[in-house]
């Protein structure tokens, strides 16, 4: 049975997103060739004859919960026209919806999130919030986890900024100066 997949480029890179839930329970292998991908899991196969050649030690593959996602190093910054060797039929390309880059990234935001634990997903938060946020924040953010050896995070710049950030050990803990 053959899988579904879709694809996407940047000027260095084609990313292959197979759909295929529980990759790791379904013993999912991929082979990545100079022009060539075959990716198998439990009855599930798919064989792509590349359309250009690729860098296969700069090339890469990781499974999520609902998606085996291949990542493939471009040997040139060449435009691909078709993932494949053989040109999809026009009618095909006409029928084809337009793709809605901005609720694919979304999305895939979400499933990351959602993967994400433990310190993680704390980490990702952060970035987020700091990604987010004004400069003034992120002025706070990144003076009040420095001064305070990164026991405090504080995101009020207001607060922050009129004295030095003192270091707040977990409950239970004690903080020591490094020796010289």
């Amino acid at each position: 049975m053959s899988m579904r997949f879709d694809w996407y480029q940047s000027e260095t890179k084609v990313v292959i997103t197979v759909l295929l839930k529980g990759a790791i329970e379904k013993n999912y292998d991929v082979k990545i060739e100079a022009q060539k991908v075959h990716m198998t899991a439990d009855g599930h196969e798919l064989l792509l004859h590349l359309l250009h050649p690729i860098v296969v030690e700069r090339s890469s593959h990781k499974a999520y919960a609902t998606k085996v996602e291949i990542t493939l190093a471009k040997e040139t910054g060449v435009r691909w026209e078709n993932l494949e060797q053989k040109a999809e039929p026009v009618q095909v390309l006409s029928t084809r919806q337009a793709k809605n880059w901005d609720r694919l990234v979304s999305e895939e935001e979400k499933i990351d999130e959602k993967e994400a634990k433990g310190e993680a997903a704390l980490n990702q938060l952060f970035k987020k919030i700091y990604s987010s946020s004004s400069p003034e924040v992120q002025k706070a953010m990144n003076k009040s986890f420095s001064e305070s050896g990164g026991t405090v995070l504080s995101t009020n710049w207001n607060e922050v900024c009129k004295e030095k950030v003192t270091v707040k050990p977990p409950e239970g803990t004690e903080f020591r100066e490094w020796e010289k």
